[in-house]
């Protein structure tokens, strides 16, 4: 089997796709670690997918991951949230240089 870079097959990737139809297989490699194998589909080997209904009292995936108190909060108020807490830890206490000469400069246009 041949192989491919991932790079390449980024890069050329129609080109590929073509020759799976054709029946070739491809190696892909990650920095010169096997990582996938690119070849021709075979419905026959593929295992049968079952599907299982959600739980209807499972929390909803906003709920999963942002809590239930968060959820009352609208979008921008949790990015304003979010940039505080990382100006917070970068001891962002004022404007920076850029922001500052940037408010000078717009006075004198």
């Amino acid at each position: 089997m041949e192989t491919v870079s991932v790079a390449e097959l980024k890069a050329r990737l129609s080109h590929y796709l073509r020759e799976v139809r054709e029946g070739r297989s491809f190696t892909v490699l990650s920095r010169d670690i096997p990582v996938a194998t690119l070849g021709p589909w075979n419905s026959q080997a593929v295992d049968d997918l079952t599907t299982t209904p959600a739980d209807p009292q499972a929390p909803g995936l906003l709920e999963a991951v942002l809590g239930p108190s968060r959820l009352s909060l609208d979008g921008a108020e949790l990015i304003r949230r979010d940039r505080q807490a990382s100006d917070d830890r970068l001891g962002d206490t004022g404007p920076s240089g850029c922001d500052a000469e940037r408010r000078s400069h717009e006075g004198h246009g």
